[in-house]
């Protein structure tokens, strides 16, 4: 699996180059500035993109739009942001789409490698990986008249698990309920959303896009 990296400081960069490299994907670019993300992801057509936000030359949000801009030229393009801050306008464009392959984290909470070499994964086999905080943060406008006001709050703890990407078997474990459970309770979700029957798997990530992208 082919990856670019976009990270400004050195150390952080190495140590996740290091880190990706034995876990067997391979590093396409690792890169230190928004001109030379863009660069890349234009060039090496990679099969995931894991970007911070804040990149050089301009140190705010050159990292996140570089890649939404990547994702207009090649729509679906996986991409896992690693960032300290939550980025709320670019994070719903990011959501926005309805692609998948999307996965926002924040540095300060990612608690071991395989958590984070998870998620990589998950994000560039076309699901979602959000920090909890970062979904919290994106679901700041609650409308009843939309459909994700006639989720019930188990259904909304279902949702909230789902977007983190969890399984049903790790979302019964996380709720102290049976699978069959979360699996009424998901089929319930897909319903009022109005997803029509599909794979299972595209259709939790429509679902999590259109729950993190209301408002």
């Amino acid at each position: 699996m082919r990856v670019v990296l976009a990270e400004d400081l050195f150390l952080l960069r190495d140590g996740l180059v290091r880190l990706l490299e034995a876990y067997d994907f391979e590093i396409a670019a690792a890169v230190d500035s928004g001109p030379g993300l863009s660069r890349a992801l234009a060039e090496l057509d990679p099969d995931v993109a894991v970007v911070d936000v804040r990149l050089p030359p301009s140190f705010t949000d050159e990292g996140l739009q570089c890649a939404l801009q990547a994702r207009r030229e090649r729509p679906g393009l996986p991409v896992l942001v690693l960032s300290q801050h939550v980025e709320q306008l670019y994070a719903r464009e990011l959501l926005a789409d309805g692609n998948g392959g999307v996965g926002y984290l924040l540095k300060d909470r990612v608690f071991d490698a395989e958590q984070f070499v998870d998620a990589v994964r998950r994000v560039a086999a076309g699901g979602t990986a959000m920090d909890p905080q970062v979904i919290q943060q994106l679901l700041t406008r609650r409308e009843a008249d939309r459909p994700m006001g006639r989720l019930t709050p188990r259904e909304k703890e279902v949702m909230e698990l789902m977007a983190q990407g969890r399984s049903n078997a790790a979302i019964a474990a996380q709720l102290v309920v049976t699978e069959r459970a979360v699996a009424k309770h998901t089929s319930n979700i897909f319903a009022k959303l109005g997803l029509p029957p599909s794979d299972d798997d595209n259709r939790r990530v429509l679902a999590v896009l259109a729950y993190l992208d209301r408002g």
